[in-house]
């Protein structure tokens, strides 16, 4: 049991990662390709959303 919930916490963790990577680089290519400004606030958000996840994460598996 403890396998598994270690396995789904990396992939959590993983895709988190991903995500903000993701959301980063069309937060700040984004002006360059002409992507509308709405796009890259919602890109911007979802970047500041994943951090404060993975700093949540962080904080919690310190405390365990």
């Amino acid at each position: 049991m403890n396998d598994t919930k270690k396995a789904s916490g990396v992939l959590v963790t993983t895709s988190l990662w991903l995500v903000l990577l993701v959301s980063a680089a069309a937060n700040g290519i984004g002006q360059f390709a002409g992507m509308d400004y709405t796009l890259r606030m919602i890109a911007g958000a979802v970047a500041i959303i994943c951090i404060v996840l993975l700093i949540g994460r962080a904080v919690s598996r310190r405390k365990a």
